[in-house]
């Protein structure tokens, strides 16, 4: 296994997207790649990748405009940029096409996580379904559900907010309502960070780490808020392709996913909108980083397990129409 890191031009014109990959020994199987959330960076799921690597996948994956090593200054943290939403889908869409010309004819599979959940929700429904039409498959981690009045509430305050301020201003209004009934079912927390995971190691380290200690700007809230309204449109779940694999995996102890409820509410929206293959797996016990958990080596197998199994009916499906 190898890891190489490298750069693109982010479709802004702008920036320049850092981002690695996970190359396996000999010719790789399939590949996934892997969008990672808010305030956090790729290289954190590299412990993920590489056991990915070990079993023949090829990972890649992007840090996003705002975050970690396509950030080329300290006032850029947390900051998407005019029109950020597009960009970053833009982006995601990059490196699975330069991906893809390189290892054409094997399954892709896309990875969300917290935010790059919405991310990758919105992502598989572009272009009228077109962009879900070539992937192998969507593995949803962390997601929930939001009501359209809260968003749109989010993106007023974002708005206003970013007039009076300007659209680098942070807010610690916003983050506030965001975040603030994260802890609720946490007895005694240690950090403000303890939803992420009940692995201490994992949260003293990202209480430290500078690439995951910045609040996010005004537009990226704005441009975060409208994303996630994409990602609940019906009308985008409808035209996903017949038949599409999502795995939703969240832990039942997870407050973006409202302690399962919204995890579960968003598997019943595609299921009354889409013909998509739906599965749901809750973790019992996890928080919000189920790949970052105590007891992780479970959700890594039944990902992977969760791919191969994909990959066989895809290729029987394929035999059978031949």
């Amino acid at each position: 296994m190898s890891k190489k890191e490298f750069y693109y031009p982010s479709s802004d014109g702008i920036n320049n997207i850092h981002a690695f990959r996970w190359d396996p020994e000999g010719e790789p199987v399939a590949v996934l790649q892997i969008v990672h959330g808010m305030t956090e960076f790729v290289g954190r799921y590299s412990d993920f990748a590489s056991f990915l690597a070990e079993h023949g996948f090829l990972v890649v994956g992007e840090d996003h405009l705002g975050h970690g090593g396509s950030v080329s200054k300290e006032a850029d943290y947390g900051y998407f940029g005019p029109d950020g939403n597009r960009h970053m889908i833009r982006n995601i869409h990059r490196l699975r096409v330069q991906t893809q010309v390189e290892n054409p004819d094997i399954p892709y599979f896309i990875l969300g996580h917290s935010m790059g959940s919405f991310l990758v929700r919105q992502y598989i429904t572009e272009q009228n379904g077109h962009f879900a039409e070539d992937l192998a498959g969507a593995i949803i981690v962390g997601t929930g559900h939001q009501s359209a009045p809260t968003l749109a509430a989010g993106k007023t305050v974002a708005k206003l907010i970013s007039k009076i301020k300007g659209e680098r201003a942070r807010s610690h209004f916003i983050e506030r309502l965001a975040f603030d009934k994260y802890q609720s079912r946490i007895e005694n927390p240690r950090t403000e960070k303890d939803w992420l995971t009940r692995d201490e190691k994992i949260v003293d380290w990202y209480v430290n780490e500078e690439w995951c200690q910045f609040t996010f700007s005004v537009n990226a809230y704005y441009n975060m808020f409208k994303g996630i309204e994409k990602a609940h449109d019906k009308r985008r779940m409808k035209a996903l392709p017949a038949g599409f694999p999502i795995l939703f995996a969240s832990g039942t102890e997870d407050p973006v996913g409202n302690w399962g409820e919204g995890v579960r509410k968003t598997w019943e929206l595609y299921d009354k909108n889409s013909s998509c293959h739906l599965d749901l797996k809750l973790y019992d016990g996890m928080r919000h980083e189920i790949i970052n958990e105590i007891g992780k080596e479970e959700v890594y197998d039944d990902i992977l397990t969760w791919m191969q199994e994909v990959i066989d009916e895809q290729h029987v499906s394929k035999r059978v129409q031949e």
